[in-house]
């Protein structure tokens, strides 16, 4: 295969127009809304996760906290079904963008942050500066939690785009080497295709449990000033 190794993370175009919008738009297809009495089955399963998760994850939540319930679960699965779609060959993955997840990110962060300096004022600077600091390091610890707090955000989008573009490499890699296999040993290159299997189960569940950790980050900072 002599495709650019990085081919696959190029935003794709129509005709000179980048669709990244209609591809970013696509996984909503895959929760549909139903107006019948008795719901299918897979509605009802979609449901009973919504219903489990958003349950598990408010848990630690005051009431002005709970009021993000829908943007978080809207979150986790915008995340969630862009991943999968992204493991689909010959499809595009938009998470693998550092600018599209930065995009999620500084909102989010940007937003619970001034929830709290609004409802919090106290308690949001007194993170700058722990209690019992000494007077000499209280400039220096200052600066540090001031640059923790505006890494935050960075690191989220960070941690979304190393995970899943690690995981595309390596499905690249491996499919490269077990065609190139073939012609030299099979019994080698179906060693190296259950490895390719085998990794690509890994890749659903890594895309299942990112979506959880980024949304999960977001509501600790939520939970952290709300």
């Amino acid at each position: 295969m002599n495709e650019n190794l990085f081919a696959s993370f190029i935003t794709p175009t129509l005709m000179g127009l980048p669709v990244v919008i209609i591809i970013i738009m696509f996984p909503s297809i895959f929760f549909p809304s139903t107006t019948r009495l008795i719901s299918n089955r897979l509605i009802a399963m979609q449901k009973w996760l919504i219903r489990l998760t958003t349950k598990q994850m408010m848990a630690i939540h005051s009431k002005k906290g709970q009021t993000w319930a829908l943007m978080l679960m809207s979150l986790i699965m915008f995340i969630g079904s862009t991943n999968l779609i992204g493991l689909l060959p010959h499809s595009f993955t938009p998470t693998t963008q550092l600018s599209m997840n930065l995009g999620m990110a500084i909102p989010l962060w940007a937003g619970t942050v001034i929830l709290g300096f609004r409802h919090k004022t106290k308690a949001s600077l007194a993170h700058f500066l722990p209690q019992g600091t000494p007077l000499p390091l209280i400039p220096m610890l200052i600066i540090i939690e001031t640059i923790s707090l505006f890494i935050q955000p960075m690191a989220l989008a960070v941690r979304l785009t190393a995970n899943i573009t690690a995981g595309h490499l390596l499905i690249h890699l491996i499919g490269s080497a077990t065609l190139a296999l073939m012609d030299i040993s099979m019994t080698t290159a179906l060693i190296t295709f259950i490895i390719l299997v085998l990794l690509t189960v890994l890749e659903f569940a890594v895309a299942l449990i990112q979506a959880y950790v980024f949304t999960l980050l977001v509501s600790l900072y939520l939970h952290d000033n709300a």
